[in-house]
């Protein structure tokens, strides 16, 4: 469809959201929220109308081809209706256990993960399910295609949409950027000390961390394991989650002075090397493995609103701002069968991702795809971060949640969580935080990875290095 000339001042869609919308890949994030008592849909389309598609005009806009190639946003009638699905569920006998509705919500969120998008309406929908399950009464799934924006942006989006449950005049609080990604400074490093850091190895780790990066969305992979299998297509998932006390993961950052998200990737990485060798015993845990880290690249100390993202010139603006770290997922040694220094898997990623923070390589990277973008075309793009995400072994996105309990429409939630869809690892950890919890949900290639077993390794890597750098289980 090309535009006419008064469609040419319409917004044009972002690099990111031309990637991730392509012929290549198609992108989205699935928000979920667990309601404690049964969803009444019948507010629904006027909470569509009134809260929701007020936030963005993109919730309100399709993609359209422009005449010099771009795609551009333009707004067209939202149709409430064919937007918002209820899907119906009853077992053969009339009733139905939680056990039952647990997989049929972990099944109805892996079928609607695989539906593509109809590109003529905008790209999001909801889906309300009124089957208790054993984490909820109901569930609400928002599906919101990543073109519209990053985790960032849509999780706010979806959070502007809910009120604090014990006072819904107060202002929801998110915790502060800086408890979550700054570790605590050292003390008495030497002036020689600060001046090689501060200038030479900046230089160093940029020169390798872009090489590094350059190699693996080409010609480098990583091995074949039991967490990679290279699929050459989507494939169905299998969905599970756990929830961690907050308080234990600052309690372990503290002990070993790093931030909490070095703590929750370095439980990620010792699980992933625990599963790896209960499925595969034999394994002597020197397998080569990398996560990719999904960076909020926002110039931000504390989380903004979204009336504040869409500001013009805003320091924390709405859309797609992230890049890719890879970080190597830490080996074990031969012999080292028992994992007897969990807490190391917490202080190597603190220290990879310290280095990788202090270089330039994201931003020649993302350099390096404007210049692919220009030269070339977004398709070209997308293939290149499709064979990125392929080439390596698994991605890890976290995003801050609310400190307080919130409701949707006077609905208490109980519990959130995301995962991201059309990508094609096999495996994706994906964590949001809530009211003083970590959720962390697992979304594994079904038929190749047991999500269950995976659940339960976390568990255990949280256990075994929560003991070991504080002593307690």
């Amino acid at each position: 469809m090309d535009l006419t000339k008064e469609d040419e001042g319409l917004e044009p869609v972002s690099p990111l959201g031309q990637y991730f919308n392509s012929k290549v890949m198609s992108v989205s994030i699935l928000g979920i929220l667990e309601s404690e008592i049964p969803i009444d849909g019948s507010q629904a389309k006027s909470l569509i109308k009134d809260v929701f598609l007020p936030i963005n005009p993109r919730f309100s806009s399709i993609m359209v081809m422009g005449k010099k190639g771009g795609k551009k946003w333009r707004k067209v009638e939202v149709k409430v209706e064919n937007h918002v699905h209820v899907p119906s569920f009853s077992s053969p006998k009339g009733s139905s256990s939680s056990s039952e509705n647990d997989s049929f919500l972990k099944s109805y969120i892996a079928e609607i993960a695989m539906q593509p998008f109809q590109q003529g309406q905008p790209l999001w929908e909801i889906h309300i399910i009124n089957c208790p399950a054993s984490e909820a009464q109901g569930t609400v799934i928002f599906k919101l295609h990543h073109a519209l924006g990053d985790g960032y942006s849509l999780v706010g989006a979806l959070l502007s949409c809910l009120q604090r449950a014990d006072d819904p005049s107060l202002p929801v609080t998110f915790p502060s950027v800086n408890n979550f990604s700054s570790a605590n400074k050292d003390d008495g490093k030497i002036v020689l000390r600060k001046v090689v850091s501060r200038c030479f190895l900046p230089l160093v780790n940029t020169i390798r961390d872009f090489g590094r990066s350059v190699l693996k969305s080409t010609c480098v992979e990583d091995d074949l394991s039991p967490i990679r299998c290279r699929s050459e297509s989507f494939r169905p998932f299998s969905l599970s989650t756990i929830t961690f006390s907050l308080h234990h993961i600052k309690e372990i950052k503290s002990r070993l002075r790093v931030t909490v998200n070095d703590v929750v990737t370095g439980i990620i990485f010792l699980a992933t090397r625990l599963y790896m060798q209960r499925v595969s015993p034999n394994s002597n845990g020197s397998t080569n493995s990398t996560a990719l880290v999904l960076l909020n690249t926002r110039n931000l100390r504390d989380y903004k609103s979204v009336g504040e993202m869409i500001q013009p010139n805003s320091k924390s603006p709405w859309g797609n701002y992230f890049a890719f770290l890879h970080v190597p997922v830490p080996k074990v040694k031969p012999g080292n069968s028992q994992f007897s220094d969990p807490s190391k898997f917490v202080r190597k990623t603190h220290e990879v991702i310290k280095r990788k923070r202090s270089s330039f390589g994201v931003v020649l990277t993302g350099m390096l795809l404007e210049m692919m973008k220009k030269c070339r075309n977004p398709e070209a793009v997308a293939r290149h971060i499709y064979r990125t995400t392929r080439n390596s072994s698994m991605v890890i996105s976290n995003v801050m949640g609310p400190m307080e309990k919130l409701s949707l429409a006077n609905h208490p939630i109980k519990g959130m969580y995301f995962t991201i869809v059309g990508t094609p690892e096999s495996l994706q950890v994906t964590m949001i935080s809530y009211a003083e919890n970590l959720r962390v949900v697992v979304r594994a290639e079904q038929g190749f990875i047991d999500s269950e077993l995976y659940t339960r390794s976390l568990h255990d890597a949280l256990d075994m290095i929560l003991h070991d750098a504080c002593g307690k289980q």
